[in-house]
């Protein structure tokens, strides 16, 4: 039998694990679909914010300021925003903040936690949470959803960025890790000496990377059934190539099934 994309998505939504716990959101007024959280704080440079989401899109974007604002916006058409709340974890790696849904029956309760830990899930709540974030220089910024697009701008931090239904854009002037299912990515990373491995991969969508021209990393791309093209010099075949940028260094990993996969020189 073929899986469709749709029934993918709600297959990966109900058993996604993430993380959550401890917010104070606003509640909607009665008879509203929609309902506000706010929260900030500081977060210690070379700590993180953290967010993970079920349904609904993450944008992150640099501030000039020290302190970390969220803002979310719950809406619903058939189930009420207070439903989900969101939960604020602090711990030593910064904080974590998730939207939480009702639990799952026969599933464990969902917990908000750092990194892959904790639980979220969801069932039969269409309740989606739009994130915005404001990250201060050297303040790590982590999205994580299920069915949304992670986009983060302009960053001076390092980035992650994953999601199973949408697409993702990242520009920063620090390093870059992405991971998609069902979606894009177009990443700008600023730093030319990563100090460790990179993988930017999807199953269906594009893989573009801008990397500055005097990087120094190894580079692996690969694709199932489309093209791969790059500023740099790569060898190999039409679906699989790699090549020495520089002096060489941590690996730089490209991957896609369905699309194309691009490797630019930026700035």
């Amino acid at each position: 039998m073929k899986l469709t994309r749709a029934f993918l998505l709600t297959a990966i939504a109900v058993a996604f694990v993430a993380g959550c716990d401890d917010g104070d959101p606003t509640g909607p007024g009665a008879g509203s679909n929609t309902a506000d959280f706010d929260w900030r704080g500081t977060v210690a440079p070379g700590d993180r914010i953290e967010i993970k989401n079920i349904a609904g899109d993450l944008h992150a974007s640099y501030t000039a300021g020290n302190e970390v604002v969220v803002h979310a916006t719950k809406t619903g058409r058939n189930s009420d925003p207070a439903s989900v709340t969101i939960e604020v974890v602090r711990h030593g790696d910064g904080v974590t903040i998730c939207a939480i849904y009702p639990d799952v029956p026969g599933q464990a309760p969902n917990e908000c936690a750092p990194g892959v830990q904790g639980n979220i899930s969801n069932w039969d709540n269409d309740v989606s949470v739009h994130f915005t974030v404001s990250v201060p220089a050297g303040v790590g910024f982590v999205g994580r959803a299920v069915g949304g697009d992670v986009v983060a701008e302009g960053l001076q931090s390092d980035a992650r960025a994953v999601t199973v239904g949408g697409d993702i854009s990242v520009t920063t002037t620090g390093m870059a890790e992405a991971s998609s299912t069902f979606g894009s990515l177009n990443i700008t990373i600023g730093r030319a000496d990563p100090d460790r491995d990179l993988t930017f991969k999807t199953i269906s969508g594009d893989v573009t990377l801008r990397v500055p021209l005097n990087t120094n990393a190894e580079v692996q791309a690969t694709t199932g059934r489309g093209t791969i093209d790059s500023d740099f010099q790569l060898e190999g075949t039409s679906h699989r190539k790699v090549g020495t940028l520089g002096s060489g260094g941590p690996m730089l990993t490209l991957s896609t099934v369905e699309g194309d996969v691009d490797l630019r020189a930026g700035n």
